[in-house]
């Protein structure tokens, strides 16, 4: 199945989460729950997994209205090499970041994930891109993302290492990057983290 069909599959499993949320008639909510079903099937296929292994994935947009999740991520650059974590769940190479957490600005939750995957106690200095992550050249995903992109800066001198989730850490060359994590970062991003450390006039990226 094609990345258009993975596309449309998880609009029309948005939309039916959403029907679900706000219908009061017994009709609509059981036209919404057989197009949950149809889209879910849609969605294992993507998948190669059975329907049943994706619950874990989507019981969040079965709850309420259906919006995309956000996913926050931290670029500190050292005389032109950026800082890059090896992730514990691939073994793969990627900015720090993660889920923002509810109850965080989009800046403070770089910064907690910048600490918590490299010991490095940053500022989040300026916002550089949003990224709908379908729409670049991210591993494909059967959740919908916003990808928030910042510059960050260390304060002080000190040696990055490698925190709980992480394997190991290092600063890396735009052109010497180790094998990415293209789930959650692609070179695209680290390229335009040190274009705009660079040039600070350049307007944010957006989609």
């Amino acid at each position: 199945m094609s990345e258009h069909w993975l596309v449309m599959a998880r609009r029309l499993q948005a939309i039916a989460a959403t029907g679900l949320h706000f219908t009061d008639g017994a009709y609509d909510r059981e036209r919404y729950e057989e197009i949950n079903a149809i889209a879910k099937q849609m969605l294992s296929s993507v998948a190669n997994e059975p329907v049943e292994k994706l619950e874990g994935l989507l019981h969040r947009a079965d709850e309420g209205y259906a919006t995309p999740r956000i996913d926050v991520r931290g670029a500190l650059l050292d005389e032109g090499r950026v800082l890059l974590i090896r992730e514990a769940a691939d073994g793969l190479w990627t900015l720090p970041g993660g889920y923002a957490e509810v109850g965080l600005s989009a800046a403070e939750n770089v910064v907690k994930e910048v600490w918590e995957e490299a010991c490095v106690e940053v500022q989040a200095t300026r916002l550089y891109a949003v990224r709908h992550k379908v729409k670049h050249a991210y591993k494909p995903d059967l959740r919908d993302f916003y990808k928030f992109f910042f510059l960050c800066e260390a304060s002080g001198d000190q040696q990055p290492r490698a925190g709980l989730e992480a394997l190991d850490v290092g600063f890396f060359a735009p052109d010497a990057l180790p094998e990415l994590s293209e789930g959650r970062t692609i070179e695209a991003d680290i390229h335009a983290a040190v274009a705009f450390a660079a040039d600070r006039s350049i307007p944010v990226l957006f989609d």
